[in-house]
């Protein structure tokens, strides 16, 4: 079972500061081989869902409010520590994102950036895809909302 906090920038300690960046580098750089800058000058603008397990962060998003991101709310960085995939963990923090998006911003609406292999995982969480797909750091992307 996860156990999920919500927090702004200013609330994460360097301990969980260190391990939500080496999960997202290990997954998003080195698992998927796609050398991109993480570190966007983005992240102190967001609310950070973190999902641990044994005092481990394996499950993690970052929200933003409609206009500090994208033009309506948004979440990204979606990732699960590839060792507790098979646990449902995307689905426990996406729902955790997305109930943290409508409580906190007080929005209905929400925007996401997504991989194109994740299209039917987002539909089942309310997601539809709009347009055409495109490429962002070298990978198939869609953009998803959710009304």
């Amino acid at each position: 079972m996860l156990d999920i906090t919500v927090k702004r920038f200013n609330e994460i300690d360097t301990d969980e500061l260190y391990q939500l960046l080496q999960l997202r580098s290990r997954v998003f750089v080195v698992e998927q081989a796609c050398i991109y800058q993480d570190l966007d000058g983005k992240d102190q603008k967001a609310i950070h869902i973190i999902g641990k397990k044994d005092n481990r962060i394996v499950a993690y998003t970052r929200a933003f409010t409609a206009g500090d991101y994208f033009e309506q709310a948004s979440i990204g960085r979606v990732v699960v520590s590839d060792q507790e995939r098979s646990h449902g963990y995307g689905k426990v923090i996406m729902e955790a994102s997305i109930k943290a998006v409508e409580e906190v911003f007080k929005e209905n609406t929400i925007k996401l950036s997504a991989q194109t292999y994740l299209k039917k995982f987002y539909n089942s969480l309310g997601f539809k895809a709009y347009g055409e797909g495109y490429l962002e750091d070298g990978i198939p992307h869609i953009v998803m909302l959710r009304n």
